[in-house]
């Protein structure tokens, strides 16, 4: 569980970074598992997972076990129990990004935008925040490796960002933006923050790739972002306490193959 200190700076910046939160021979597993899913073309599926975007790999839970640890890894289940309540949680994406030199994402969001299902709220001693993002660093991130990138308080800011554009509220890049400030990692760090936070990461300047996971949590009532189904194989060979998480309502069908006739 988070500290009290925790608490308060995760309450006053909205990001925490949980350093060597895997350990060095679990990051090397993932980085292996990952490989061959590297080289997909864009819009193509392997088994179930899909290469979505030109840096995005998603569907990422059904690569295998070492992937499925990270659901409910002891480093920051505790974290994201105590930040996005305890009625029980699910995953509603799980990507890797990989990217090489030149990428960048954009800076997004914000708490001006005042979206329940990204929101930060605390009432009663409780945090109730609609989606925590749990950023695993699979490489090292220093300077010119295209760190992601936060305005720290700016999940309670009241007022849109000056640099956001008028129409996309979103910034063009987020590299010299007042405010924002760049978090380094080492690989198997792991980097926390409600997704109403304004965020996105600099631009990649140096040789290799940029790797990390994505898992982004909320309550067990969220949905796919993009609709993706676990597969019978994955739900099967999860334990239950993760099959909670990524399933926590089971599907509801007619068992019985009755047809109800209308008057």
């Amino acid at each position: 569980m988070p500290t009290e200190l925790e608490d308060y700076l995760f309450d006053l910046r909205g990001y925490l970074v949980l350093e060597k939160a895997v350990s060095t021979d679990h990051v090397h597993q993932l980085n292996t598992d990952l490989d061959p899913y590297v080289s997909m073309k864009l819009g193509g599926w392997c088994q179930n997972v899909h290469r979505l975007k030109e840096h995005e790999i998603h569907n990422i839970i059904e690569i295998g076990e070492s992937f499925e640890r990270l659901i409910d890894h002891p480093s920051w289940l505790g974290y994201i129990n105590r930040y996005a309540g305890s009625d029980g949680l699910f995953i509603d994406e799980a990507f890797v990004n990989v990217r090489g030199e030149g990428g960048e994402t954009r800076l997004h969001s914000g708490a001006h935008k005042r979206r329940v299902r990204t929101q930060f709220r605390f009432h009663n001693n409780e945090f109730r925040c609609g989606q925590i993002v749990l950023l695993l660093a699979l490489t090292d991130i220093a300077s010119g490796d295209g760190g992601t990138m936060v305005i720290p308080g700016s999940h309670k800011s009241n007022l849109v960002h000056p640099a956001f554009n008028d129409d996309s509220s979103q910034i063009g890049s987020a590299e010299g933006i007042e405010g924002a400030i760049e978090v380094h990692m080492k690989a198997g760090d792991a980097l926390l923050f409600v997704d109403c936070i304004a965020h996105g990461s600099a631009k990649r300047r140096n040789d290799g790739d940029r790797r990390v996971v994505i898992y982004r949590y909320g309550p067990h009532w969220g949905h796919s972002r993009y609709g993706y189904e676990p597969s019978a194989a994955l739900l099967k060979r999860l334990t239950q306490e993760r099959r909670k998480i990524i399933q926590p309502l089971a599907p509801r069908r007619n068992s019985s193959h009755s047809i109800y006739q209308f008057n």
